[in-house]
């Protein structure tokens, strides 16, 4: 059982070590991303080397912002920290246990790390992220503040998700103060998209299906259509939220092919569903209303084990 901490408490934990690899997890988002880089720049700034994993499944979106963080070749820093990162199964390639330290949000952690800084209450690892900051270094740099406005604005999709609470918005409006430049980040990360992804996303919206009377919303997304619209990796972030937007849906559901024979789901739901619970069914998990799983099966076999999941956990849907 990991040892708990406060962000106070992470804080002095990581002023009494040093040389980090912070490691951000499998298929990374902009909340373990630039998360980890603020908190990087932020353990420099503290005397600290550091550096962040050079995560191989990073998009193009995301590179620029971490480039300057990332571990060059030949470079083994011997304290391992993660953030965002909820359970073994997450981690990168070529990462393994002991992990002295984790930061994270996801009540579903699965407290693999010696010491864990968990607050399940905050919308997006980089509201913690922040306090812990301020802790080791008695506030954030502009350049962090840009950081972490990525990750607390990239988990709640520009403040429009059911996780967004006042503590968000005082927390984005504390990293605008800082200097995150809010207006030039909102362009970058939600209003610019390439024309595959514009493509994708009518496909998308055209073969969305629907279950148990439209209260099951679910879009599927083969290897074939990203290749019919042009698309790839780069233009697949943040396609969870699409399927839920269909009025009268309680669970959406969008499952994508990774990999010959394995599809990554990812489960929201409206207030009162908890698709967590859900996703545990086949291990996977994160929060109520916003959790995944990744099944060893093509899309539309996990379609099928997904649909007796939700009977299992809410028949009366």
């Amino acid at each position: 059982m990991s040892k708990m901490l406060t962000a106070s408490d992470c804080a002095e934990w990581l002023l009494a070590h040093d040389d980090y690899l912070i490691i951000s997890h499998r298929r990374p988002d902009g909340d373990t991303l630039g998360s980890g880089a603020a908190l990087c720049s932020a353990l420099r700034r503290a005397g600290r080397r550091a550096w962040c994993i050079d995560n191989p499944e990073t998009i193009e979106l995301h590179r620029p912002f971490v480039t300057p963080y990332l571990a060059g070749e030949g470079v083994n820093p011997a304290t391992r920290i993660t953030v965002d990162v909820a359970s073994e199964g997450l981690f990168p390639e070529g990462i393994g246990l002991p992990v002295p330290l984790a930061i994270d949000h996801h009540p579903s952690n699965s407290r693999f790390a010696e010491s864990l800084c968990l607050d399940a209450g905050r919308s997006s690892c980089g509201e913690l992220v922040l306090e812990i900051i301020k802790a080791l270094c008695g506030g954030v740099t502009a350049e962090e503040a840009g950081l972490l406005y990525m990750a607390v604005s990239t988990d709640t999709g520009c403040f429009q998700y059911s996780n967004t609470n006042a503590a968000t918005l005082r927390a984005a409006a504390e990293l605008i103060d800082a200097g995150a430049d809010n207006s030039e980040l909102n362009i970058t990360l939600f209003r610019t998209m390439s024309r595959a992804r514009m493509a994708l996303e009518g496909r998308m919206l055209m073969g969305l299906r629907y279950f148990r009377g439209g209260r099951i919303s679910v879009n599927v997304i083969t290897k074939q259509l990203l290749a019919e619209c042009g698309a790839d990796d780069n233009d697949c972030d943040d396609l969870a939220g699409l399927a839920g937007k269909a009025a009268g849906s309680v669970i959406s559901l969008t499952i994508r092919e990774v990999a010959e024979g394995e599809s990554k789901v990812s489960a929201r739901s409206k207030p009162g569903v908890n698709v967590s619970d859900i996703c545990a069914v086949y291990g996977g998990g994160g929060h109520a209303m916003a959790a995944g799983v990744t099944l060893k099966c093509p899309p539309e076999e996990a379609l099928e084990l997904m649909l007796l999941a939700i009977d299992e956990k809410y028949p009366e849907l």
